[in-house]
């Protein structure tokens, strides 16, 4: 039987293994030269009182000396390897974990920025003082083993104590867990919706939502807060519990020890060693009790970290393909959601040679933007084929595959960063002539010019800072023209033009055309599709009918015809009028 394939995070965390052996060889020699002390001790009392020498003293507190000289160098490259573990981690993980966010926001939506955090976090606990605790813990049993062996009473009273504090530890767990849990999910679900919130500022302030939304926040604000108390309450009474175990421990250690003392069983010397001894053979129990809220904090957001990445795989290294023509070919295509009963798309089928455009038209909820982001490979097809010069479109490589592909979708999104940064899509290797030949075929570059800094501009959240509405759409359709694409995919593209800038989108569309880029444009309104060769109408998911766009704009304007809606029915263009 096969084994299952171990996730990206679990191959992170093998891939970073050698800097943690590397920890816990420092962890080994630090905790072996802590010796020194006690057997100073002992020394201390056995021999130098004794002997009265003062060489002998001497050259015990340097030896001692160097000995926890070398303890700190090398606690030094202990705390030096872990960052650097952090570091080799978070190479490995970043770039899945950011590239995993997409693929989590486009299948189900929702702020995944959380997931960021949860990376972050993770890696922290990883090089911080809780991955410390497990280094310093294994070795527990060796200054155990330590007092077994000067007094097996003393031994046994400090294993008895280190039961006792790991099993409040876990106390600790149990009766914290669940607030913690609580804790955490009001924590992501008020940080969710604070986000949500302020990308609607307008809407919100323009309906006079505030008082609302506040309540709504206030509602998961409070469960944080309940949850943060009643937590801390739990886990600082425990914990003091804790710390006073640990003290009665070390109280019943050197009371012991006096007895024994006085019974001139051991000496004085071993009794101060009991004390050295017992001290750091119960401090890992203390320190994972004081780290324990950290370490399930970090058990939650590695559960999360694997939630998201499940179903995530990295773009394998592909051959590159040639230049696409822009032959675009749907075959049998057809896409459910999984939350859905019926699907979005039944059994699409046309192709478009190079050069040819094609206008997409429906009613709402027809699934026409479903079908474009098949064409682009955002979704995969649950049945059929999406192929672009004969390949598959969700099988290119991204990244080579945006350079030959144009797409507007429709709602336009603006990323914070300079007007140049957008349309170059934060591409370093474009040119300024590409970038400024784009604004121009977009007709938005003489904007572009007047504004005080030019195309470094610097745009805040969805560009709300200097675009409006049909700006920002005319500057994501400079983005979608950037590096004279193949293949250009446009969903209501005119959704937020004026008449001033629906002119500039048709010379567009006109020039695309007779460059021979392959154009599929989604619109409610027909005169935009003065320039394409064919129409499909879409209705339900199905295709309707797909043909010659004067044929099939002729039958919807017959009330024998196809049945349409009032969008459906919208005046042809101007050419197929005269046509």
């Amino acid at each position: 039987m096969s084994q299952a394939k171990p996730n990206l995070l679990d191959q992170a965390l093998r891939a970073s293994v050698k800097p943690l052996g590397y920890a816990f060889v420092f962890s080994f020699a630090i905790n072996i030269l802590y010796l020194a002390l006690p057997l100073y001790m002992v020394q201390l009392y056995g021999r130098v009182f004794a002997s009265q020498s003062i060489a002998t003293l001497l050259i015990m507190a340097f030896s001692v000396t160097g000995a926890f000289i070398v303890s700190a160098v090398l606690d030094h490259y202990r705390s030096s390897v872990l960052i650097q573990f952090g570091v080799l981690f978070d190479r490995i993980m970043s770039r899945h974990v950011f590239a995993a966010l997409f693929t989590a926001e486009l299948g189900q939506g929702g702020n995944q920025s959380q997931s960021v955090r949860d990376l972050d976090g993770f890696r922290q606990t990883l090089t911080g003082s809780g991955m410390a605790v497990f280094f310093d813990l294994p070795w527990a049993p060796i200054f155990m083993g330590a007092l077994f062996i000067i007094d097996f009473w003393v031994g046994l009273l400090c294993l008895i104590g280190g039961l006792i504090l790991f099993g409040l530890a876990v106390l600790q767990d149990r009766v914290s867990r669940k607030a913690l849990n609580q804790v955490n999910d009001a924590a992501r679900r008020g940080y969710n919706f604070t986000d949500m919130a302020l990308r609607n500022a307008e809407v919100v302030r323009a309906l006079g939502m505030l008082p609302a939304l506040t309540t709504r926040w206030q509602v998961d604000r409070q469960v944080l807060i309940g949850g943060q108390a009643h937590a801390s309450e739990l886990a600082g009474l425990i914990g003091e519990f804790i710390k006073f175990t640990r003290m009665l421990i070390q109280i019943m250690v050197l009371a012991l020890g006096a007895f024994l003392v006085l019974k001139q069983i051991i000496g004085p010397g071993v009794l101060f060693a009991n004390m050295i001894l017992s001290s750091k053979a119960l401090a890992p129990f203390e320190r994972v009790a004081g780290s324990w809220q950290g370490l399930v904090e970090a058990s939650q957001m590695y559960k999360r970290l694997i939630k998201l990445l499940d179903g995530y795989e990295p773009n394998p290294l592909a051959t590159a393909m040639p230049r696409p023509t822009g032959l675009l070919e749907i075959q049998n295509v057809s896409f459910k959601l999984p939350n859905m009963k019926e699907p979005l798309l039944k059994n699409i089928s046309f192709a478009l040679r190079p050069g040819e455009a094609l206008g997409i038209i429906g009613p709402s909820g027809a699934g026409k933007s479903t079908l474009t982001r098949m064409l682009i490979g955002i979704w995969k097809p649950t049945e059929g084929h999406v192929r672009l010069d004969g390949m598959e479109v969700h099988s290119w490589d991204r990244a080579a595959f945006g350079r030959h592909v144009g797409y507007l979708p429709q709602d336009t999104e603006l990323f914070t960063g300079t007007v140049r940064d957008n349309i170059a899509r934060f591409r370093t290797d474009v040119s300024d002539e590409a970038v400024t030949r784009a604004a121009q075929d977009a007709g938005i570059h003489d904007l572009i010019v007047r504004l005080e800094k030019g195309y470094e501009s610097e745009l805040g959240a969805s560009g709300t800072t200097v675009f409006s509405v049909g700006q920002r759409q005319r500057l994501g359709l400079a983005r979608a023209l950037l590096g004279d694409p193949s293949l250009v995919v446009l969903d209501e593209p005119n959704a937020n033009l004026d008449t001033e800038g629906e002119a500039a989108l048709l010379d567009v569309l006109g020039a695309l055309k007779a460059r021979g880029v392959t154009v599929v444009i989604v619109s409610h309104r027909a005169s935009v599709f003065r320039h394409v060769d064919k129409i499909l109408f879409v209705r339900g998911g199905e295709v309707q009918s797909f043909g010659d766009r004067d044929v099939i704009l002729g039958q919807l304007m017959q009330p024998a015809g196809v049945p349409g809606t009032a969008e459906t029915r919208a005046a042809p263009p101007p050419a197929v009028a005269q046509g």
